[in-house]
């Protein structure tokens, strides 16, 4: 299966499960015309698994994309350690949202899913101290919403409502249910 994204953390998931990946992954542009949140993540998880499967139209494709929201906003990769502090304090003392949206594509064989997954995160007060020391790890770079819960963002983390593997970057529960809803079963991941 090729996975398309450069993502270690989706990579861990799905290999950890059995699943044999090839990472091939494709640069698009992540905009979507989409007005709501999560049709908006689950087009752009789409775009990036429709633009590897056109060139391996015989191969399973999957790939996702991760988003952190609160108040309405969508919050990505931070660009910068000021962007990373204030995603941070944005984040403390509060619940947001973490959506990962997935895509599974084979064309020749007409195979298309497409869904999310939205888990609640509850942050504890973080003080400057904390932010401080996050920042110097470099950790928060890569990712959506400037932290990793299976790292050392973990602290921050005070509880969850839903699925882990959401916040880490891919939902493999809901996905292992989607592909045997189309007869791909736990045995057969191996081989696709």
């Amino acid at each position: 299966m090729i996975l398309a994204s450069k993502s270690p953390r989706r990579k861990e998931i799905l290999e950890n499960i059995g699943f044999n990946l090839v990472i091939k992954s494709e640069e698009i542009e992540e905009i979507s015309d989409k007005i709501e949140v999560v049709e908006k993540i689950k087009d752009i998880a789409y775009k990036k698994v429709y633009a590897v499967a056109e060139k391996y139209s015989s191969e399973y494709v999957v790939g996702a994309d991760t988003i952190v929201e609160v108040d309405g906003e969508i919050i990505g990769k931070p660009k910068n350690e000021i962007e990373v502090r204030r995603i941070l304090e944005k984040l403390s003392n509060r619940s947001h949202n973490v959506i990962t949206a997935f895509s599974f594509i084979n064309l020749e064989k007409n195979i298309s899913i497409i869904d999310a997954k939205i888990t609640k995160v509850y942050f504890k007060k973080l003080s400057s101290e904390m932010i401080d020391w996050y920042i110097a790890t470099g950790e928060p770079m890569d990712k959506a919403g400037a932290y990793g819960i299976q790292d050392k963002g973990s602290i921050f983390v005070e509880k969850i409502e839903g699925d882990f593997f959401t916040v880490m970057g891919f939902p493999i529960e809901r996905f292992m249910e989607r592909l045997a809803e189309i007869g791909i079963k736990l045995k057969d991941i191996a081989k696709i």
